[in-house]
């Protein structure tokens, strides 16, 4: 007689399977950001560059195919802001007065010299003269980290989420934020709110006299 050791009920029904964690996004102090977005020297036309780029990417948030998609007509010095366009949405983001003098001295100072074709309408363009590309941006960022020596994995998504929970830190409401971001749902942009209770808790943990083991 064969048995094919099958049994009637189900050892595995009352089991369930481990929820999965989600990772928060890595940020910078204030401390780190300074440090790094003062890396860029402005005494070339690459440190022109370079220094209204990461100055705007921190001052905005926008996303690196956003900042390198930008064109000279979607900023507005005077009035310090830009207009940025994703996913067929259009969204206006101010400036801050340090990313407003770095903008306005790579356009003056730079920008032109870099330029093969005086036709050409992107902002941000790399040493060929061409519209910057999404790999040339992940190498500037890489460069600036490793002078900064900052010991974190610093993208340029890290500064977007550096912007945003710094304005939330500071007093700024989650509308606008998801607003500046482009986000088409708030719970994106709730993680921020986890970020900063973290942030809240860890301190307490590490100076509270009653908390310390």
């Amino acid at each position: 007689m064969q048995f094919n050791n099958v049994i009637s009920n189900n050892p595995a029904k009352k089991l369930h399977s481990v929820k999965r964690v989600k990772k928060l996004p890595q940020i910078l102090t204030n401390a780190e950001v300074d440090l790094f977005l003062n890396q860029p020297r402005p005494d070339s036309l690459k440190g022109y560059r370079d220094k209204a780029m990461l100055e705007l990417l921190y001052a905005t948030g926008i996303r690196v195919s956003e900042l390198i998609g930008l064109d000279v007509q979607n900023i507005n010095l005077e009035l310090g802001f830009i207009k940025c366009a994703s996913n067929g949405k259009e969204r206006i983001i101010p400036l801050y007065p340090a990313a407003v003098k770095a903008l306005s001295e790579y356009i003056t100072n730079a920008r032109k010299l870099l330029l093969n074709n005086m036709a050409e309408n992107a902002l941000f363009v790399n040493l060929n003269g061409e519209r910057m590309t999404r790999q040339g941006f992940w190498k500037i960022i890489k460069h600036y980290t490793e002078c900064a020596k900052i010991n974190k994995d610093i993208t340029p998504h890290t500064l977007r989420h550096s912007f945003a929970a710094h304005l939330l830190e500071n007093g700024a409401d989650l509308r606008s934020i998801q607003e500046m971001l482009g986000h088409s749902d708030i719970s994106s942009t709730q993680v921020y709110t986890r970020i900063i209770n973290q942030n809240l808790k860890n301190t307490y943990n590490k100076f509270h006299p009653r908390a310390i083991v």
